[in-house]
């Protein structure tokens, strides 16, 4: 057995092994990737600035529907938050999951790696008026959310053992077969479905896993750490203990996710706080040099469209309002008002992108502009680390720790998602989860292991490509939505 290890290990540890199966990959997927990438993410000029159509699309339907449901995002808030603790339990009602734990589910599914180094990134393109145009999409996006999480729960499928289908795939179907096209339905629940199996080995998968272990080599001795060229054996442990969360199902993935998101968000939250209270004395100049920046006409960065183009494209990355993808967490939820989890839904970017990213973009103004950290050639997470270093030297630690939470209950989420869409393909059995889920760690392994940047880069296409139907579909049942929003309120 040591033996079979010692071998296994110098096998994985081999960079010609890993360069090889790159090189491979990328001259079987490479120009698949590429073409998906450049239709899907086609860019359109926008006031003399290139801008992904994708974005625009996502951003327009945000700023649809909070005009159309009269500003929800801040008219529900309050009940949301009241939801969300437990206030409206409603126990012999179908579903899994509690409300706290349905959203801690979502949430942990889009607060990831980009929450730390997509700002820095966004930043350093877009200059520091990108934050604000961040933070504004991200109160747009709160009002898609709430549509798609409502249909969700509407359109979801109680199975004979209490468990629950739900997301895009069912709701999409039905809309389709309402309008009497049924096999146009199954078509667009088919193709979403495989999108998001497709989706969920990439963007939740073999990504979190490679940062992860990129994190965990920084803080455990970087050349040093005895984990250094064993991505194999950390693989290994973090698809370990994914397995062991994800084989109980959503229950277990929930209790996980209602522990881990809590506790990783106060620590971001707590971190970022004593970073921005010792950097006090540039904390107003930050936000003022913010807003400024975002309506700055003239700039090296592009003005005031260069920073709403790449804070917009943040966003849409960061919460993934408009893909759909979360509401297939709060289809489970126990409730008798679908209307009620799409007002807990409204936490969720609100929290991801309002929050955390904002938390990020204040600590690097502040911080990484006056220490000139921004011309030192650093970028992404190693920008966001030296700037939480700038003041104490060993704040990276807390950092990367929460790094490593994101990285891993994202992992958890995503596994849940691209079990939705595989059992929709292929029917629902205990083999068909058992082998998904036995998959799915596999790929954690191999992603922390060698990267595969085409097979990402098609992940994300195909992620984003699925927000065309989603999107379609919520304008056709936004009247509907509106009507029962307003009867829900009326009966609070």
């Amino acid at each position: 057995m040591k033996k079979a290890i010692t071998l296994f290990s110098i096998f994985f540890t081999q960079s010609s092994f890993g360069a090889s199966i790159d090189e491979a990959v990328e001259s079987a997927v490479g120009p698949i990737t590429k073409a998906l990438s450049s239709a899907v993410f086609f860019e359109i000029n926008f006031f003399g600035q290139a801008m992904p159509l994708i974005v625009l699309w996502l951003v327009t339907a945000g700023l649809f529907f909070t005009i159309y449901l009269g500003f929800i995002n801040i008219r529900g808030f309050g009940h949301a938050i009241r939801v969300a603790r437990g206030d409206y339990k409603e126990p012999d009602a179908d579903g899994e999951i509690s409300h706290f734990q349905a959203v801690s589910t979502a949430i942990s599914g889009t607060v990831g790696i980009g929450n730390i180094g997509g700002v820095a990134v966004a930043i350093g393109i877009g200059g520091p008026g990108a934050a604000f145009w961040l933070f504004f999409a991200g109160f747009l996006g709160m009002s898609t959310k709430l549509v798609e999480c409502t249909l969700g729960v509407k359109y979801r499928i109680i199975n004979q053992d209490g468990s629950v289908s739900g997301g895009p795939m069912h709701y999409l179907e039905t809309l389709l077969a309402e309008s009497q096209l049924p096999k146009l339905g199954k078509f667009f629940g088919g193709f979403y479905a495989l999108a998001l199996v497709i989706g969920c080995f990439g963007i939740g998968n073999m990504f979190q896993s490679n940062q992860a272990y990129v994190q965990f080599v920084n803080i455990t001795g970087g050349s040093e750490s005895f984990f250094n060229e064993r991505g194999w054996l950390f693989g290994l442990l973090m698809a370990f203990t994914v397995g062991i969360v994800i084989i109980g199902g959503i229950k277990s993935i929930a209790r996980a996710a209602s522990r881990i998101v809590p506790f990783m968000g106060i620590l971001y939250f707590i971190s970022s706080l004593v970073i921005l209270i010792l950097s006090a004395e540039h904390l107003i100049d930050s936000i003022i040099l913010i807003v400024s920046e975002a309506f700055s006409t003239q700039s090296t960065t592009g003005g005031m469209v260069g920073a709403m183009i790449i804070g917009f494209q943040r966003a849409v990355f960061s919460n993934e309002a408009g893909i759909g993808s979360a509401s297939i967490a709060h289809s489970a939820v126990q409730t008798k008002e679908p209307v009620s989890e799409g007002i807990v839904s409204l936490l969720e970017p609100f929290i991801d992108t309002m929050v955390i990213c904002t938390l990020t973009s204040l600590v690097i103004v502040s911080t990484a502009y006056p220490a000139g950290l921004m011309d030192s050639g650093l970028e992404g997470i190693e920008l966001t680390s030296a700037a939480f270093a700038y003041h104490i030297s060993w704040a990276p630690y807390p950092l990367a720790i929460a790094g490593l939470l994101f990285a891993f209950s994202t992992s958890l989420a995503w596994s849940y998602y691209g079990l939705q869409g595989w059992l929709y393909l292929v029917g629902d059995s205990s083999g068909a989860q058992l082998g998904f889920k036995l998959v799915f760690c596999g790929f954690i392994m191999l992603g922390s292991t060698i990267q595969l940047t085409a097979v990402l880069d098609f992940s994300d296409a195909m992620v984003f490509l699925i927000s065309i139907p989603n999107i379609i579909g919520l304008y056709f049942f936004a009247p509907s939505i509106k009507r029962e929003l307003n009867l829900y309120l009326k009966k609070i």
